[in-house]
């Protein structure tokens, strides 16, 4: 029987989280994209604290244009939120989700901000 896409997002969820592991000098970027918005936020494990967090419902991030630009605005966010906090590596964790439009454009921005991972 096939896995509803619930499903297999969490087993290849669990299948990433095995290998990535964020620490306070190397927190793990953790992206959640939903139908309308996308949640960005830098995880300490060891202490299981969420260090930075920014999401599209954020007022400093501007709502005009496609999903896709909300999406650039929000990496470019949390990498310029990282930087005041000092934090300057981080280990991309996609929270199972395919590496591609919305999820990409967020780690090609934080990219381009200064994150380096």
């Amino acid at each position: 029987m096939a896995l509803s896409k619930l499903q297999r997002r969490q087993r290849i969820k669990h299948r990433i989280r095995k290998i990535i592991f964020g620490t306070a000098t190397k927190p793990r970027l953790s992206v959640f994209r939903s139908n309308k918005e996308i949640y960005a936020q830098l995880v300490d494990d060891n202490s299981g604290a969420t260090l930075v967090s920014v999401s599209s419902r954020n007022k400093e991030i501007e709502t005009a244009g496609s999903k896709l630009d909300i999406a650039k605005s929000v990496g470019k966010s949390i990498a310029e939120k990282a930087k005041s906090a000092g934090i300057e590596t981080v280990a991309f964790d996609r929270n199972g989700f395919l590496y591609h439009g919305r999820v990409k454009a967020l780690a090609d921005a934080a990219r381009e901000a200064g994150l380096k991972f």
